[in-house]
């Protein structure tokens, strides 16, 4: 994986200085939950968490914690389990797209075989419930139930529209409404059920949590354009490899001449580039300049993100919130 640039680093050394010593103690957690009399269990969830990741989720959760005078251990434990939700989908998702590669290692599926590992994605995600249960939080508990819920319906209309060349830019925004941006929206909405409950918060926190997930999923596929295979830790151009369409094609798709809307179907038809080149793709969407409209409405939802938070309390945490819209935008994966 390619090294963070300096602003980058600058950015996320900025976003983290407030919840330096909490999102330590989440990492702590984490790794003790993973504890098991079952040795295949501390083996295959110590090999997916050392392979790191932003950790946004956890990071979002405990600043807007912070923000409302609400960081302690409850929200810690909360941290811990939006990763073990978080870390759960990703495992099944990449059995259900047979991925071997993530971050630049192997998956899980591909180091243990998916019969092993879609248990792990269920002991996973019965963790994180069962932590969260531990502070006795039902309104929190139903509110990470309502997004894993979203999440696994999103994944479910990818799978009905996999390989739809007709699928509609519509579509393709339900689509990471669900997936990405519910969890997103339950991190930042979970503090202000602590309590004392803040339920005048909770609404603008899920906004915010929401158009940042969303700003966060559409950089995430511009890079699948842009950067390197060692940049992304996987193939590029994965996504369309796999069949699924993202902004990128979907504005190209209506422009570009009858043939290349052929090439484009040949590649969801065979799984992969054997009749098409992968260049020519990059090409289409390039010359069309749709790389940069889907920055373009990255950057509009992270304006969004940003007027959510305009009637939250001031102060360190709410600047740390600030920045993660130009964080998204300047990530390399």
């Amino acid at each position: 994986m390619a090294a963070a640039s300096p602003g980058e680093r600058g950015l996320a050394e900025q976003i983290l200085a407030p919840i330096a010593r909490e999102l330590a103690a989440t990492e702590a957690l984490i790794h003790l939950k993973l504890s098991s009399d079952v040795p295949f269990i501390a083996r295959a969830g110590e090999y997916l968490f050392e392979s790191g990741g932003k950790r946004m989720r956890p990071a979002l959760l405990l600043l807007c914690a912070r923000l409302l005078d609400r960081l302690g251990d409850e929200a810690v434990t909360y941290a811990a389990v939006v990763e073990f939700i978080h870390a759960a989908t990703l495992i099944h998702d990449d059995i259900i797209d047979h991925a071997p590669l993530r971050r630049g290692r192997r998956t899980v599926n591909a180091m243990w075989g998916s019969n092993l590992t879609v248990l792990l994605g269920d002991w996973l995600y019965t963790t994180a419930m069962r932590m969260a249960l531990e502070h006795d939080n039902l309104a929190i508990i139903e509110l990470f139930c309502d997004a894993t819920l979203r999440m696994t319906e999103g994944e479910l209309l990818v799978l009905e529209r996999l390989g739809a060349i007709d699928l509609t830019v519509e579509e393709y925004f339900e689509i990471i409404d669900r997936k990405t941006a519910a969890l997103f929206a339950a991190a930042c909405a979970a503090p202000a059920a602590i309590g004392p409950a803040e339920s005048r918060h909770a609404d603008a926190l899920a906004r915010f949590g929401r158009a940042l997930g969303i700003s966060f999923q559409l950089v995430d596929d511009v890079l699948d354009f842009t950067a390197s295979e060692d940049e992304l830790g996987k193939p590029v151009l994965s996504d369309l490899r796999e069949g699924k369409l993202t902004l990128p094609v979907l504005l190209a798709l209506p422009r570009v001449a009858p043939a290349e809307r052929e090439a484009i179907r040949s590649v969801l038809e065979d799984g992969g580039f054997r009749r098409t080149d992968p260049g020519r793709v990059l090409e289409m969407v390039r010359r069309e300049g749709c790389l940069e409209e889907a920055v373009d409405a990255a950057r509009e939802w992270g304006e969004t993100a940003l007027a959510a938070l305009s009637d939250l309390p001031d102060g360190e945490a709410r600047q740390a919130l600030e920045a993660a819209p130009a964080y998204v935008l300047r990530r390399h994966a």
